[in-house]
């Protein structure tokens, strides 16, 4: 009976006092027709939970305009040498500005396309004990888990994907010819910054921000949960 109880306790808050009524009836139901959920059962739900948030935010960052065109997690000029930018659009070169902004997120839609296997990897080693705790948690704490105990592995496998990708779409090369023209104008401070360092690190924020928003949508909403497993973890609000 706990088992059906805690995740359809999850969905009583977003229901009106008639579908609190004809979801208790359901509870009441499952206790007698419906085998209760184990742990196993419910770590499983769990994973499928944040695999299937992970699938759907990777595919959607990964496509063309994924970041370009999404401004929540659009990919900005490196703010710490905001004054190249602002020099360059001075002297005419904005479009190469922009171009170059174009194909950083570019190089990131395409590093999502091979960060999805990373994180579900990491996903399928999460602990019984983790999964009770997350079911508990917060509408993102399965997020939060993920990015607490995997970013540092993560960041290492993922930097170098990134790094291929900006290589890939030329958005590196576009960069270095910024800055160089930048540090040849007479009486300026010369930069260098991590171009990869910066992009990946907001790359990998901006997915861990779609997977947020799937998480919270397949806690809340009864349709998101698109297996059998999945509906008997987070329980129905009909």
């Amino acid at each position: 009976m706990k088992y059906i109880i805690i995740p359809f306790l999850l969905a009583l808050s977003a229901c009106t006092s008639t579908q609190i009524t004809q979801a208790l009836n359901e509870v009441s139901k499952a206790t007698t027709t419906e085998k209760a959920l184990t742990t196993a059962e419910v770590g499983q739900g769990l994973k499928e939970a944040l695999i299937n948030g992970i699938s759907k935010g990777a595919d959607r960052v990964s496509q063309t305009d994924g970041y370009f065109k999404n401004p929540e997690i659009k990919i900005p000029f490196p703010p710490d040498v905001k004054k190249v930018e602002d020099k360059l659009r001075q002297i005419g070169l904005g479009n190469d500005v922009d171009r170059f902004i174009m194909t950083l997120n570019r190089g990131a839609e395409e590093a999502a396309k091979e960060a999805k296997p990373i994180f579900v990897d990491a996903i399928r080693q999460m602990t019984i004990e983790d999964a009770w705790g997350i079911l508990k948690g917060e509408d993102n704490a399965a997020t939060n888990y993920l990015q607490r105990s995997t970013s540092t592995q993560l960041k290492s496998k993922f930097k170098p994907v990134i790094q291929n990708a900006l290589d890939k779409v030329g958005a590196a090369r576009y960069y270095t010819d910024l800055v160089n023209t930048y540090n040849k104008i007479p009486f300026i401070e010369k930069v260098n910054p991590d171009l990869n360092e910066y992009a990946t690190d907001l790359a990998m924020k901006g997915l861990f921000m779609q997977i947020a928003k799937e998480e919270k949508n397949i806690r809340q909403d009864p349709v998101a949960r698109t297996t059998d497993l999945l509906k008997r973890v987070f329980g129905q609000a009909k």
